[in-house]
C-alpha cells in the first residue's frame, strides 16, 4: 500500500549524490577500526511507541462477544465475531485501502480526551437494513450515492450499540464512555484526524448466516491511546466484570431458577377396596389427623411440619428437615 508521505528536496538531493560514481569517498573513514557493523533492514521498524498490543487484543476480544447482541435484531441470529491483530499505519494509506462512500460514525472518548471512528462498508448496512425488515439475509451489492432515511436509522442503531459494547470491553482496563460527535458517507470528508497522523485499525469478521463473512473496522488515534500505552502492553487483564458471570454463577442461577411443586400430606389412610367402590358423593371419609405433616417436594418427603394458620388461610410450620436415610 503506497505511502502519502513525500520526499523533501534535501532527501532527494541526497538520493542523487549518494546514486552518484561508485569512488569512495575522500577523507578518513568516519568507522573506526574495530567497530561493531550490524545490518539494518529499512522498514523493520516498529512504528508505534506502545509495542505489544496485548491489552488491546484482549478489549477486541472482549467486544466481539458483546456485539453479537447488536446484530441480533437485524440477522435474527447471534453471528460469530472474531477479530485481527491491531494494524499501525497513517490515515492516508487507510483511506486509500477503503471505498470513499462508506459509513462512518465519529466518537470520542471521554476520559482520553480523543475521538474513536466505526467504519461500516455500505454493503453490510443495506444487508442488515433489509434483514431487519424482514428480508433474507443475503450479501446485496449498494451502489454509492447517500444512504436512505431508513439506513441512516439502522447505522444509529448499530453504531450505539457497538459504542456500548466497547464500553463494556474497555471497562476492565479502565471506564472509557463514547459519545457519537457525527456521521460520514465520504471517508474523504472525514473530520477525524490528519492524513499524515498514525492510527490504530482493529478490524472485525462477521460470519453471516447465509454467505461470505463481512468486516468492519474500529480506529483509534495513536495519539489518542499513548498516555496508557503501559496498560495496554500490560500482559495482566482481569476478566471479571459486575455482569459477565462466570459459567458456574450462571449454571447456579439457573438451577435456582427451576420451579418446583411443593405438597402437603395430611394424612395417609388405609381403605378396603368395598368402602372406596361404594363411595359417592356426598359421602364423608374420616381420617385422622397425626401430629405431623410431612412437606413432599416433587413427590419426595423433605420436611415435617405443623398444621396451622395465618391471615384467614392455612399455613405449614417447617419444623425440621427430613435426613435422607443412608444407603
Amino acid at each position: 500500500m503506497p505511502s502519502s508521505r513525500r520526499l523533501t528536496t534535501e532527501e532527494v538531493d541526497a538520493l542523487i549524490e549518494g546514486l552518484g560514481g561508485g569512488a569512495e569517498p575522500a577523507g578518513p573513514s568516519i568507522i573506526s577500526a574495530g567497530a561493531e557493523v550490524r545490518a539494518f533492514q529499512f522498514g523493520a521498524d516498529e512504528l508505534s511507541l506502545l509495542g505489544d498490543y496485548y491489552a488491546l487484543r484482549m478489549i477486541n476480544e472482549r467486544f466481539c462477544r458483546y456485539a453479537r447482541s447488536v446484530f441480533l435484531p437485524m440477522l435474527r441470529v447471534q453471528p460469530r465475531m472474531s477479530s485481527f491483530p491491531p494494524e499501525v499505519k497513517t490515515f492516508d494509506e487507510y483511506a486509500h485501502g477503503v471505498d470513499s462512500f462508506v459509513s462512518l460514525t465519529n466518537s470520542r472518548m471521554e476520559e482520553l480526551r480523543g475521538a474513536q471512528l466505526t467504519v461500516l462498508p455500505p454493503h453490510f448496512i443495506a444487508l442488515l437494513t433489509n434483514s431487519y425488515y424482514g428480508g433474507s439475509v443475503t450479501a446485496m451489492k449498494r451502489k454509492s450515492g447517500e444512504f436512505t432515511a431508513t439506513e441512516q436509522r439502522v447505522i444509529e442503531i448499530v453504531t450505539e450499540g457497538l459504542n456500548e459494547a466497547l464500553f463494556m470491553a474497555w471497562r476492565d482496563l479502565m471506564p472509557v464512555h463514547f459519545t457519537v460527535q457525527g456521521r460520514e458517507e465520504n471517508i474523504q470528508f472525514a473530520s477525524f484526524v490528519d492524513g499524515g497522523d498514525t492510527v490504530i485499525v482493529c478490524t472485525f469478521l462477521v460470519q453471516l448466516p447465509k454467505g461470505d463473512p463481512v468486516s468492519f473496522d474500529i480506529i483509534y488515534p495513536l495519539q489518542t491511546l499513548k498516555p496508557i500505552a503501559s496498560q495496554l502492553r500490560s500482559r495482566v487483564q482481569s476478566d471479571k466484570s459486575g455482569d459477565n458471570l462466570s459459567w458456574r454463577q450462571k449454571l447456579e442461577r439457573a438451577i435456582l431458577n427451576i420451579p418446583l411443586t411443593v405438597t402437603a400430606r395430611l394424612a395417609q389412610p388405609t381403605v378396603s377396596m368395598r368402602s372406596l367402590i361404594q363411595m359417592q358423593e356426598g359421602h364423608v371419609f374420616p381420617i385422622q389427623l397425626v401430629g405431623k405433616i410431612d412437606v413432599l417436594v416433587e413427590g419426595r418427603p423433605m420436611f415435617e411440619g405443623d398444621l396451622g394458620e395465618i391471615n384467614g388461610q392455612a399455613a405449614l410450620n417447617l419444623r425440621k428437615r427430613i435426613k435422607k436415610p443412608a444407603d
